[in-house]
């Protein structure tokens, strides 16, 4: 750890010992940080609680975002997120929502405490784990598959277990500052649907049909609503999924909301339209995927054993999260594509805008859907000869 590594960690534990010494009326003591993944303006330590007079697990992990409310850079460019505030809010409002889901429903750590004005976690640690990231860039089989497929049951089971809970969540989100309860990837999902015709046209030359339009504005109001309303961290890059003894689990919420499931199995099979991170995922373990996905949503969604409205609604969610994803990184903004090529599985955006457009193509015409498939076909044709 640096020295100035090593400053902002004593900062961070400091402030965790006085939000969990203000929380429990006794001192508490922490010590020995180990910093894990984080970037930017967000620091993850695991540390050990060394003092403590309550039944506090033996270590926790505490993630602090940095940013004072009146930094001109508190509005951020990053992709789903209005701001570094509004994150952090729906960061806290998530894992106080999914904290008190029974721990075989919770998708990820439960939380201990949380401070908004300091924009500090505490967590439980989930202990001994893999990166999702690793595991796929190692290319291992059968380890690949397993951890894409555990991936899936996981969403499955997170949105059976809060399908009918949005009140809930709902409840919660009205007591945090009402600036920054945004939902930043529905209202930038609306701004795709209008800018994106405009920017394919100045970037690539190509028309979008009205056909084609009027199906992207449809599957936008996933976001807002949807058939299939659920908990959705949404954000579902590898570098925010660990797998351990109890599958996969989920380690980011600045997305989290209420949305139509579909999105979040899409996000995977579109490969995680919100970054650069791109895999191999052939058409069998997708479809292998989807399946895993449906047996666990299926009893609170019957109408989801329908393999017809199944690949539909697949199709509709691909289709805005390839135009979300056309929003964010066809534009040359150097800062969000320096951001994104820090992931761990990050390619040129060239790469990873052919790949969403080429499965969108592909996709669209195994169901029949020849004015999305020719027009993805298109787009392909055109990127290729532009970004290449």
């Amino acid at each position: 750890m640096t020295a100035l590594l090593a400053e902002r960690a004593t900062e961070v534990v400091s402030a965790a010992q006085q939000l969990l010494t203000k929380r429990m009326g006794a001192p508490v003591k922490l010590s020995d940080p180990a910093e894990l993944s984080g970037s930017g303006r967000t620091t993850v330590l695991r540390v050990r609680v060394a003092e403590n007079a309550f039944s506090l697990p033996r270590t926790l992990i505490v993630k602090q975002v940095r940013g004072s409310v009146a930094d001109p850079k508190n509005v951020t460019i990053m992709p789903g997120v209005a701001s570094v505030d509004s994150a952090f809010l729906r960061e806290a409002v998530s894992y106080q929502f999914t904290t008190a889901l029974s721990r075989g429903e919770r998708p990820g750590a439960y939380l201990i405490a949380h401070s908004l004005p300091d924009r500090l976690l505490v967590l439980s640690d989930l202990g001994e784990n893999t990166k999702l990231t690793d595991v796929l860039r190692s290319g291992a089989e059968p380890a690949a598959q397993n951890a894409m497929m555990a991936f899936a049951q996981a969403l499955g089971r997170m949105h059976a277990a809060t399908v009918g809970r949005e009140l809930d969540f709902v409840a919660l989100l009205r007591r945090v500052d009402v600036l920054h309860r945004v939902d930043g990837i529905a209202q930038q999902s609306e701004a795709a649907v209008t800018e994106v015709p405009a920017l394919l046209r100045r970037e690539l030359g190509i028309e979008v049909p009205d056909e084609v339009a009027d199906q992207v504005a449809h599957a936008a109001r996933l976001f807002g609503g949807g058939r299939f309303r659920a908990f959705s961290p949404s954000d579902l890059c590898p570098d925010n999924v660990i797998i351990n003894d109890e599958g996969a689990r989920i380690l980011d919420y600045e997305w989290g909301g209420f949305r139509d499931a579909t999105l979040d199995i899409a996000y995977a099979l579109v490969s995680f339209p919100g970054c650069l991170c791109d895999i191999e995922l052939s058409r069998e373990l997708g479809t292998q995927m989807v399946e895993a996905w449906r047996a666990e949503v299926v009893g609170v969604w019957p109408a989801l054993a329908d393999d017809d409205l199944l690949a539909e609604k697949i199709l509709e969610a691909r289709l805005i999260w390839v135009w979300l994803s056309t929003y964010w990184f066809l534009p040359a903004d150097h800062t969000r594509i320096a951001a994104a090529r820090e992931h761990g599985l990050s390619v040129p955006r060239s790469d990873a805008l052919l790949n969403r457009w080429a499965g969108l193509a592909e996709d669209a015409r195994c169901l029949g859907n020849d004015a999305v498939g020719d027009f993805a076909e298109g787009v392909c044709a055109l990127l290729d000869e532009h970004l290449s």
